[in-house]
């Protein structure tokens, strides 16, 4: 079941989901809207492999914004800090900036339990757009969870956002 705006603010208020800094303004009927942060970190090579560590390259993006090129993706922090031991959030794009064309998470929407950081976006634009720091370029939900609570223990743990692919790792030689 799927949290309201006014149970995720209590439960920010009573510590059972993290969101910092926390906005009021920013809660939706049954989402909270969040922020592109200002780390973004492209792949410098044109074709990627799941195999290996791939190079990236980590810059800042200016108060003018980064334009988005279709032909890559783009890993950006969020300028909240987010996440819950009790809920699991979802990600989604704002309606507002899917009719830009853009993609906020490719393919990865789920949030495990505990992963409590400034989460990776992965951005892809379908025609070159430019996107600015602190814009509202997502939502996250919260959902309830049935049955034994396990909080994530994985590759990602602790490493700072964005974080590129560590797919290498599960790579069995």
């Amino acid at each position: 079941m799927i949290l309201t705006g006014s149970q995720i603010h209590q439960g920010v208020e009573n510590g059972d989901i993290v969101i910092r800094p926390f906005h009021k303004r920013q809660i939706t009927p049954n989402a909270y809207d969040f922020r592109l942060g200002d780390r973004c970190c492209i792949y410098t090579e044109e074709t990627l492999d799941a195999a290996v560590e791939n190079k990236t390259r980590t810059f800042t993006i200016p108060p003018e914004g980064i334009i988005l090129e279709p032909t890559r993706i783009y890993l950006v922090n969020t300028k909240e800090t987010m996440g819950s031991h009790r809920f699991v959030p979802i990600i989604r794009g704002r309606s507002s900036v899917g009719r830009l064309g853009i993609f906020i998470d490719v393919t990865a929407d789920l949030i495990d339990l505990g992963s409590i950081n400034q989460w990776t976006l992965q951005l892809h634009a379908v025609l070159p757009v430019r996107v600015y720091p602190g814009m509202l370029i997502g939502q996250v939900t919260f959902w309830r969870t049935y049955g034994k609570r396990s909080q994530y223990q994985g590759k990602y743990l602790d490493r700072p956002s964005p974080a590129s692919s560590l797919s290498y790792l599960d790579y069995e030689k």
